[in-house]
């Protein structure tokens, strides 16, 4: 850390800034279809049961993207570049957000949710593994915090915008924001530890290397199955809460775009405290612990609710979204646990296979609300979501203060 600096001036400089709005705009367009989905599959003239199964199928389609996408920009950031990442990643997913206000029909609205999944997978792996090699040991955890706080609040932005314009304008905005952070990105600089990779002859950016290791291989695992609890709150609890609101008696309308609003303003508090406190006590491994806790009482209040006003289960989706927020110290553990050769592989499809985890959440969703109905099932769902992340945790090492300068031998 410069002498000549405070702390606070060297965190905010143009990787963390440009990365945090990039983030920002990431989550907006990831978000979007939550948010619209009823009144877009509504203008393309479908009711009824078809709102929750093409529901279904376009979430897993835009999860499918990001699946594929988080391995090819995870192998490409580390065999070309981090910033090179980041520019073919929000390039693929403006446009193809364009294109999806511009769909006639379920099929096309699928195949552009799919290519902009894609694009979408990029971001904040690296984003997340730029900051973590630009700045020291000491910072990087307050870097990766303001990341994520600030991009989490895409979600709140967008759910006003698409609540006050209509469902093609909003996609529309979305695209027009991530072409207009192109020229931002141009000011940031690469990342020196990949630099040094690049010119060193070890070889970078090899996903296979991933599953070739014993040990590797269930480090990579139990990084994934961490994040798990914050999609199945997003993908469950918040993109279905209309009908869950129903099936919960709720007194009164609630509203996809409201819940988004809630969950990810939550998010956004969550983020903020979650990696500022693991700086503080100097464990990444214990605050992930305690939010996971927090996770499971919310997800019991909520499945609790009966009879109540709409602000009230805004209120518990807020809480929700809080106890979810440990997303950046969760990608942060991930691009810690690896050296500089594949950090970006793992750091950018780690949180892709954790949006993808929403594919066997949703199906096994709706297999158990058709057989056991709505609420039992997500109870069953999420505690299996629950248990999964906190086994996973144990087998982690503690990364806080780890020096990051080395490569993997693969």
């Amino acid at each position: 850390m410069s002498a000549s600096k405070p702390a606070w001036r060297v965190v905010l400089q143009p990787a963390v800034i440009v990365g945090a709005l990039g983030y920002f705009v990431d989550i907006y367009d990831l978000i979007l279809f939550s948010i619209l989905r009823i009144p877009s599959l509504r203008a393309l003239g479908y009711e009824g049961q078809q709102l929750i199964d093409y529901g279904i199928l376009l979430l897993n389609c835009q999860m499918a993207g990001m699946l594929v996408g988080g391995v090819v920009w995870g192998i490409l950031g580390d065999r070309i570049g981090r910033i090179q990442l980041l520019f073919g990643s929000i390039l693929l997913y403006s446009v193809a957000n364009v294109a999806n206000g511009l769909v006639g029909s379920v099929e096309s609205y699928a195949v552009w949710r799919f290519i902009a999944g894609v694009g979408l997978a990029g971001e904040l792996g690296g984003s997340i593994t730029l900051v973590s090699e630009v700045l020291s040991k000491e910072l990087r955890g307050y870097g990766t915090a303001v990341v994520a706080t600030i991009g989490t609040m895409g979600a709140v932005v967008g759910g006003f915008v698409a609540d006050m314009v209509d469902w093609r304008t909003a996609y529309f905005i979305g695209g027009g924001l991530g072409l207009l952070l192109l020229f931002l990105r141009m000011s940031v600089a690469e990342s020196g530890m990949f630099s040094a990779a690049k010119h060193s002859g070890v070889k970078r950016g090899s996903f296979l290397s991933l599953f070739t290791c014993g040990k590797r291989f269930r480090k990579y695992l139990r990084c994934i199955l961490i994040g798990v609890p914050s999609w199945y709150v997003i993908g469950i609890l918040v993109t279905f809460s209309p009908e869950m609101a129903k099936a919960l008696h709720i007194a009164g309308e609630v509203r996809a775009a409201y819940a988004v609003i809630a969950v990810y303003l939550g998010l956004t508090f969550g983020d903020l405290a979650s990696g500022f406190i693991s700086q503080w006590i100097g464990s990444r491994k214990k605050v992930v612990a305690g939010f996971i806790l927090l996770t499971a009482a919310s997800i019991a209040a909520y499945l609790m609710l009966r009879g109540e006003s709409p602000m009230v289960f805004y209120t518990i989706v807020f809480c929700a979204g809080f106890s979810i927020g440990y997303w950046a110290v969760f990608v942060t553990i991930a691009a810690e646990q690896f050296g500089t050769n594949i950090r970006a592989t793992v750091a950018t499809s780690v949180p892709n296979f954790v949006r993808a985890s929403v594919i066997p959440i949703t199906l096994g969703f709706d297999f158990l609300k058709n057989n056991l109905g709505i609420i039992p099932g997500a109870a069953i769902v999420g505690v299996i979501c629950l248990a999964i992340a906190l086994l996973a945790l144990m087998g982690l090492e503690e990364t806080h203060g780890k020096d990051l300068d080395y490569h993997e031998v693969i």
